[in-house]
């Protein structure tokens, strides 16, 4: 089994492959990953936030504080640096059971199941 990058969405109007930002180098922006067993359908949905460093800069003085997880930060805007970046780090995985595999990718996005607790009914 090997974790695989099956789809990114912006959940809008606009889709992944249709989103352009007003500026490229001052942008944030929420993805959800679909990434699932690379021998079954369907997958596990990740959130990460997408951003530039200018953008960071503008939200910390805008809010004094920010809190930082599931982060991308990216110098401008770049679709395949984007997705190439996040399949490059699942590649990196070497789990052979899926769970294992979706809690180490949650350590770069939020996952759906985060804080899941199996529960034993015997």
């Amino acid at each position: 089994m090997k974790a695989i990058l099956k789809s990114v969405d912006l959940n809008g109007p606009v889709g992944f492959d249709d989103f352009w930002p007003d500026d490229g180098k001052n942008f944030g922006v929420w993805l959800t990953l679909t990434v699932g067993p690379d021998d079954q359908d369907g997958g596990h949905l990740f959130q990460v936030l997408v951003c530039t460093p200018d953008w960071l800069k503008k939200e910390c003085s805008a809010h004094q504080a920010l809190w930082g997880r599931h982060m991308l930060i990216i110098s401008e805007y770049d679709s395949d640096l984007i997705v190439q970046e996040i399949i490059n780090y699942i590649d990196s995985i070497s789990e052979t059971d899926f769970w294992e595999a979706a809690q180490k990718i949650s350590r770069i996005g939020a996952w759906e199941f985060e804080d899941y607790q199996l529960i034993n009914n015997e």
